[in-house]
Formats: C-alpha cells, structure tokens, sequence
C-alpha cells in the first residue's frame, strides 16, 4: 500500500497536481493505528477525483492490483460532520493522506456493522472493538451518543445498535 501511495506520489509530481486521499476504513486500521495487518482494498474519498482515479489504475495496474484497489464506495457513510485529520500517517510530495477522527471512524464503522459470515467477508466487529477502547469508551449507551453526533438517528440501522450492545453483553470490551 505505502509503495502504490509513493508511486501515485510520483505520477502525480509528473502531472504538476498535488492529490489527497481521506482513507475511510481498513488502510486507516492498518497504517494510523497498526491494528491489523491488512486491507483488501483502499476505501477513500479522494481529489482531484478525475486525476487520482486515472493515477490509481495505472499505478494499480503496473503493481498487480485488482481494478478497484483504490474506491470510494464507502463515501456513502460519510457524515455531513466529515472530520479528517492527518494523524499519524504517512505524508507524500503530492500526495497528502488524511483520515477520519477515531470517533468519526468508530461511527462509520458501527454504521457499516459487517459481520463476515464467512472467510473473506467484510468484517467491522474487530475494527469497532479497538476503536471502543482506543477511544476509553465503557458502555453502549456512549459508543452510541457518539455515533449520533455524525449520523442523525434516523439514519443509524437497528443493527448499529446490536452489534454495540452484544460486543459489552459478550464482554469482548
């Protein structure tokens, strides 16, 4: 991922544009908190979206990847009270990497709530377990008042709810 992100860096410099990716999920996991190893793919939104699609694939390509290694699906869940910071992740010349805060990360991720059924799903459960205690969170009830600071609770899916609930009724927090 940091050599596909150093490449587009490079490209980018080539083409004068100085790009910016917010990375929405597992690359966030993986590279700002290391908590765990990998990510399928790269969740972001993205500007200069033309450029960066353009520099993705030809990156993408050269590096073996599959066409929609680098996406922006997930912007669907991104809140109106969108809050990105750099953390701690790595900086390029011409590409910048931003990332949601960790409670406006916890909140997209409880309003995913996958829970992979089988091997190779997407799976949200482990993300929302480290983010709850990353962020020193000690009861349902908390992890949901932050969740409706970004979503209106119209929006939040009654399985949001669940997974919450179950993960301290388990004792997994």
């Amino acid at each position: 991922m940091l050599a596909a992100f150093q490449a587009m860096s490079a490209e980018l410099g080539r083409r004068n544009v100085k790009g910016e990716l917010c990375l929405l999920g597992g690359a966030a996991m993986v590279l700002a908190y290391a908590a765990r190893l990998s990510t399928k793919d790269v969740d972001a939104i993205f500007e200069p979206t033309r450029v960066i699609r353009e520099v993705a694939r030809q990156v993408g390509e050269a590096q073996g990847f599959a066409a929609n290694w680098l996406n922006d699906a997930a912007k669907g869940y991104a809140s109106t009270r969108h809050q990105a910071i750099a953390g701690n992740l790595p900086q390029f010349p011409n590409l910048r990497l931003v990332m949601p805060t960790p409670e406006y990360l916890l909140a997209m991720k409880c309003m995913a709530s996958r829970i992979g059924a089988v091997e190779g799903d997407a799976d949200d459960v482990n993300d929302v377990i480290f983010l709850i205690r990353h962020l020193g969170l000690k009861s349902a009830q908390a992890v949901m008042e932050v969740v409706s600071a970004y979503y209106p609770a119209s929006r939040v899916p009654v399985k949001a709810q669940y997974l919450v609930e179950g993960l301290f009724a388990e004792g997994k927090i």
